[in-house]
C-alpha cells in the first residue's frame, strides 16, 4: 500500500508554498515529485538549490547524465521528465533511447559522458579507469568530472524518492527500452 499522496499547496509549509508558486510561474506546475519533497520543511528548497546550481555541463550533457542514471535506477518518473526535457533540448526519440543505454554514438563527447555515468552508477561510484580516461580524452576536464558526480547524486535523490513514494508520473510516459 502506497502511503504517499502528492501534497497540495495548502498542505505544505508557508516556505514550501512560496516554492510551489515559483515553480508554477517558471514551469507551469509543481511536478508531483517536487511536491512530495515538501513533506519536509527543507528538502524541496535544498533540492532546488542543488538542481539549479551552476555547473560546467551544458543542458544536453545534463540530460545525458539524468537519463542514464534514471534508466539504471529504473525510475519511470525521472525517465518521463527527462525524456520531455531532452526533447526540448533537441534530442531525437532515437537518440534519447540510445542515451538511456549508456551510449551516444551520434556524438563522441556525449558518448564518453554517457559511458562514464553508466560506469559510475553500475559500479557504485568506482568507474572503470578506462572509461574515466576516455572521458578526459573526449575533452572533458577535472571540473567536468566533479560536476558529473554532483549531477549523478542529484538524480539519485529523485530516483530514490520516487522509488519509495511511487507518486503519479505527471509527464508523458517515456518509451520502454
Amino acid at each position: 500500500m502506497n502511503q504517499f499522496t502528492v501534497p497540495t499547496r495548502e498542505e505544505v509549509s508557508p516556505a514550501n508554498q512560496v516554492l510551489f508558486d515559483n515553480l508554477k510561474k517558471a514551469i507551469g506546475k509543481t511536478p508531483n515529485l517536487y511536491a512530495t519533497m515538501a513533506y519536509s520543511q527543507n528538502a524541496l528548497g535544498t533540492y532546488l538549490t542543488l538542481q539549479n546550481a551552476k555547473t560546467s555541463l551544458r543542458a544536453k550533457e545534463k540530460e545525458v547524465v539524468n537519463l542514464v542514471v534514471s534508466q539504471i535506477n529504473d525510475c519511470e518518473y525521472c525517465l518521463a521528465a527527462h525524456t520531455a526535457i531532452g526533447k526540448s533540448n533537441g534530442f531525437t526519440d532515437n537518440q534519447l533511447l540510445e542515451i538511456r543505454t549508456g551510449a551516444a554514438s551520434f556524438d563522441p563527447k556525449l558518448n564518453a559522458l554517457a559511458a562514464l555515468t553508466k560506469s559510475f552508477v553500475q559500479q557504485q561510484g568506482k568507474p572503470d579507469p578506462v572509461v574515466v580516461n576516455n572521458f578526459f580524452e573526449a575533452g572533458y576536464t577535472k571540473e567536468s568530472l566533479v560536476d558529473t558526480i554532483v549531477l549523478i547524486g542529484d538524480k539519485i535523490i529523485t530516483n530514490y524518492l520516487h522509488g519509495v513514494t511511487k507518486v503519479p508520473v505527471d509527464f508523458p510516459a517515456a518509451p520502454i527500452v
